[in-house]
This record gives C-alpha cells, sequence and structure tokens, in this order.
C-alpha cells in the first residue's frame, strides 16, 4: 500500500510555502515562492505595499503563488495522488474580499486554466490590509467605546482593540469605501481565503485565527452581535459561520484532481493563524512555553481557561476547542539584544557571553529595562536602571549591563505570562526557538528565570506549516488526542537545565521588577 502524505501549506508576510510530510511525521517535501523575487510584477517590499500607516498586499499575488507553487511541485513530478488530507496556514489578522458571485466562479474553475487567471476580477478590495497596517486607530477607539471599554473588549475577544485586528480594518473599509464593502459577499481572513482556493467554495474562518478579529466570542464561538455591528453592518452574514480549527471542510475540489492530479478522496482540514498553528507544529502541551527570540519575542502558552487582560492576546485553542492560547509578543527583542552587546562588549557575541558567566543570577540584585524601540508590553520606551535598593542609577558596568538586560527582558515574560493564567508544574517544558535560542548562555538564564527546563526545537523554520501538516494528519486519524497523532515525531533536545538556587533568586527578583515596571511611561 503506498504511503499517505500531509500537504500544508503557510501564506506567510513574504512566502508562501509548501511541506509534506508522511504517515512517519518525516518531511519528504518542501517548496517555496518568494513573493518579492517570483512575483515581481506586483512591485511588494518584503512581500508587503507600506504607505505610511498602511500595509497591503494585492490578493492576486496570493492567487498567482498558490498557481506558482502548485506549478512547482508538479514540474517535480510530485504524486499529488498520495495526498491524503491537506491543510495550512496564513499570517493573522489579513483579510480578503471576495465579490458578489465570487463564489459561483469558485464552484466551476476550468482546468485549463491558472486560478489566477479565472480570480482577478473576483475582489472588491484589490489590495488586502494584513498585520503590518496600524492605521485603524479611530475605528479602535469606536470599537472599545461600543462595547463598553478596552477590558469587556478583551474579556469577550480575548483581546482590547488593536490596529491590525480584522474588525478594526472591515471598520475602516466600510467608512473610507462603502460602495467596496456592500459589493462584497463574504470576507475571508487570508487563511481561509487560501483553504478555499482548495476547496473550490467558501471556506469558513476557524475559531483559532477568528479569535484574532475582536470580533469573536471566544467562550461561546459565534460572532459577537454588538460588535460586528459596531463595524459594518451586515457582517456576520459576510463572515460565515466559524468553525474549530481540527473541522474537515471538505474534499479536494474538481480543478484540484483534474489540474493536478489530486485524489478525489483528499480532504481538507481548516486553515488556521500562523501563531496558532505554531502551537500546533510544536506540539506544545499544556504547562509548556514556546519561546520564540527573534527580531520580536514572542510566547505562546496552552490554557485550559481564558484569563484576558489589557497586554497579550487569548485565543481559541488550534488543536483542542475546549481550551485556549495566549500569544505575548514584545518588540524588543534580538535587535535590543544587538545594540546592547554593541554598546557594552564592542560587539563580540564572545565577550558578550563572558560578561554573562562573569556575573551571578540575579546580577547583585540590580534590574535593568531596556526598550530602545516603543514596546508594547508595556507601552513604554527608554533604558531604566536601579540597583539593589531599588535607586535609579545611570548606568551599569559592561558586563552588569549585559546581564541586566537578559535578565530582565526573561522576567518581564515571566510576569506577564502570569497575568494570563500560565503556572508552571513538574512536567512543564520551554520550548525555545530563534536565533538567540542558538545562545547556551542566554537559554541559561531563560531555564533559570523560569527555573524551568528548556529544551531546543530544530526546525523552527517550519513550525506554522508543520503544524497544518500534523492537524491534517490528526483530523483523519483514529486518535482522539492531538498528542496521540504526534507522539512518534522527533524529540527535543534538553539544552539547559535550572541551577539550585534559581527558584529564590528570581522569586524575589521577578517581585521587584513588577513593581519597578509600573513606574515606566
Amino acid at each position: 500500500m503506498a504511503d499517505s502524505w500531509y500537504l500544508s501549506f503557510d501564506l506567510s508576510t513574504q512566502t508562501l510555502k509548501a511541506l509534506v510530510i508522511n504517515d512517519d511525521l518525516v518531511v519528504i517535501k518542501e517548496c517555496v515562492v518568494n513573493f518579492d523575487k517570483d512575483l515581481p510584477e506586483f512591485d511588494t517590499h518584503g512581500g508587503v505595499h507600506q504607505n505610511d500607516l498602511e500595509a497591503t498586499c494585492p490578493v492576486l499575488l496570493w492567487v498567482k503563488a498558490v498557481d506558482v507553487i502548485l506549478s512547482k511541485l508538479s514540474q517535480d513530478n510530485f504524486e499529488f495522488c498520495q495526498v491524503k488530507g491537506v491543510s495550512g496556514t496564513g499570517q493573522q489578522h489579513g483579510s480578503v474580499y471576495w465579490k458578489r458571485g465570487a463564489n459561483n466562479v469558485l464552484r466551476s474553475l476550468n482546468e485549463t486554466q491558472t486560478i489566477a487567471e479565472q480570480l482577478q476580477n473576483q475582489f472588491t478590495v484589490k489590495d488586502s490590509p494584513i498585520w503590518m497596517d496600524s492605521s485603524t486607530g479611530s475605528e479602535c477607539m469606536n470599537l472599545e467605546k461600543a462595547i463598553g471599554g478596552p477590558e469587556k473588549l478583551a474579556k469577550i475577544t480575548g483581546s482590547r482593540a488593536y490596529e491590525r485586528f480584522t474588525g478594526n480594518q472591515i471598520s475602516k473599509i466600510y467608512k473610507k469605501n462603502e460602495k467596496s464593502y456592500n459589493q462584497c459577499e463574504r470576507i475571508s481572513l487570508v487563511s481561509s481565503f487560501v483553504a478555499s482556493l482548495f476547496i473550490g467554495d467558501y471556506a469558513p474562518i476557524d475559531f483559532s485565527d477568528g479569535s484574532g478579529m475582536n470580533l469573536l466570542n471566544i467562550v461561546d464561538k459565534k460572532w459577537d452581535s454588538v460588535l460586528a455591528e459596531a463595524c459594518a453592518p451586515g457582517l456576520p452574514d459576510k463572515l460565515g459561520t466559524p468553525v474549530a480549527s481540527n473541522t474537515n471542510i471538505g474534499k479536494i475540489s474538481q480543478y484540484m484532481i483534474k489540474r493536478y492530479g489530486f485524489a478525489s478522496n483528499c480532504t481538507v482540514t481548516a486553515f488556521t493563524g500562523d501563531n496558532p498553528s505554531s502551537l500546533a507544529g510544536m506540539r506544545l502541551h499544556k504547562g509548556d512555553v514556546a519561546v520564540s527570540l527573534g527580531t520580536s519575542d514572542t510566547l505562546i502558552f496552552w490554557l485550559e481557561e481564558p484569563r484576558p487582560s489589557l497586554i497579550g492576546h487569548v485565543f481559541v485553542n488550534p488543536v483542542n476547542e475546549n481550551s485556549y492560547m495566549a500569544l505575548l509578543c514584545y518588540k524588543n527583542g534580538s535587535l535590543t539584544r544587538e545594540k546592547i552587546k554593541d554598546l557594552s562588549v564592542k560587539g563580540s557575541w564572545e565577550d558578550f557571553n563572558k560578561a554573562l558567566q562573569n556575573t551571578p543570577p540575579g546580577n547583585n540584585g540590580n534590574i535593568g529595562v531596556y526598550f530602545i524601540d516603543q514596546e508594547i508590553i508595556p507601552n513604554a520606551r527608554g533604558i531604566y536602571r536601579w540597583n539593589s535598593d531599588d535607586k535609579v542609577v545611570d548606568s551599569f558596568s559592561p558586563d552588569t549591563e549585559v546581564r541586566a538586560m537578559i535578565e530582565g527582558q526573561f522576567i518581564a515574560k515571566k510576569i506577564h505570562a502570569e497575568k494570563l493564567g500560565f503556572h508552571l508544574d513538574q512536567n512543564s517544558r520551554i520550548l525555545a526557538t530563534g536565533g538567540a535560542s542558538k545562545n547556551p548562555e542566554i537559554l541559561q538564564i531563560l531555564c533559570d528565570v523560569f527555573c524551568c527546563s528548556v529544551y531546543a526545537i530544530t526546525d523552527t523554520a517550519n513550525s506554522a506549516c508543520l503544524g497544518g501538516n500534523y492537524r491534517a494528519k490528526h483530523a483523519l486519524s483514529t486518535n482522539a488526542f492531538f498528542d496521540e497523532t504526534v507522539q512518534n515525531a522527533a524529540p527535543y533536545c534538553l539544552v539547559a537545565s535550572p541551577n539550585k538556587d534559581s527558584q529564590k533568586i528570581y522569586g524575589e527578583l521577578c517581585q521587584r521588577y513588577a513593581k519597578l515596571e509600573c513606574l515606566l511611561k
């Protein structure tokens, strides 16, 4: 019997990636389309059209990217007939506006033509707003006012109003271009839009990606009528009914069968957002926390009960609709680490690590906050230093500066995660990803601050896409639990264990840091 394959697509800001795994969860095929390089006719830079606060991407670029990646696979003699399940992910918060009648075109695509040729006139908004857009400040204020304040909005939707969130983007389009909104038959997220191309029908928005819209009640999993009405009239009908992220939303379309040779019984599982998909791709358990140390630093962790606040986000869990996931994002990540390295140790990572080795855990009570860029959590900017008596000081020694910056970054993450409901238990793990996760000295401090073992993830670049592969397999398996489906995936590697006195040292430091952070402006 031929091996069954599971195909996943990841439409990110700059690329569309395809990844194939077999029944043993081994990656057997990878293919990438780079928007700037492979589709130069759209003149994007980093996959984006940027105009002051506005950030968009041509929706036809995304359609054409799907054509190109499928053509690349076909030219490589990829055996589409062995694909049993398809799923995937898309950049969160982006939105696509289908013209009235577009679904009839989707359902009757002609396999002798590309999808882009047939859908080029089927969108009322040609350039889709994406997550980088920050032009909806007034819409955010209006939405919070309509529901009774940011706290109430966060309680309902998992987040206070954010400029990139889809509800506020829809509201802006309705205000600025009411005709385009009224001509729109269906609004998709990027994830459900890509899924639509594979089932030949409007694909539903899933609970998890839908949680990033400021529209979905994350408890009853329905569009909130007050919020929807505050954004635009008749909005729930244009969004359709949301579904659980593990829903099989249909069979592969006749277009895909005839043009590329997919098997007629190939099933498509709901696509979701890139952050939720990363939770699946990293195989997070309850009690785990994924820490990505990149240009921006992010934390993702599993929650049994939602505890939304004015910081961070709470989404419906993509692998268990009765649970939740929390997301925290910090602007001051690797670029800030590099800046302090340049200022303190003349740009040498070797000397940076020596500074961490030469200073004790807890840094003799010295605490620092390093927000080179305007930070999100909290909303502040600047460099702040306190000595062991909580007195403001103007400077630290170079070694103390380096440790204060790293400890401050991880202490902030820990206290904010706990505010959202994160708690460690004896089975907890930190799954470290991103560029700085290659630095053992940094990982040791992460380990000591959280007082939790740190494990390395080898395939960090593909975690979101792998999440689609794993969810496609899980949706078609007899395993009741997602963990059972992915239990044979490659194990993580233990890279750091907490030192003996870390809990006492950093427990006290966290309490002090939390009080001092409240003073920031």
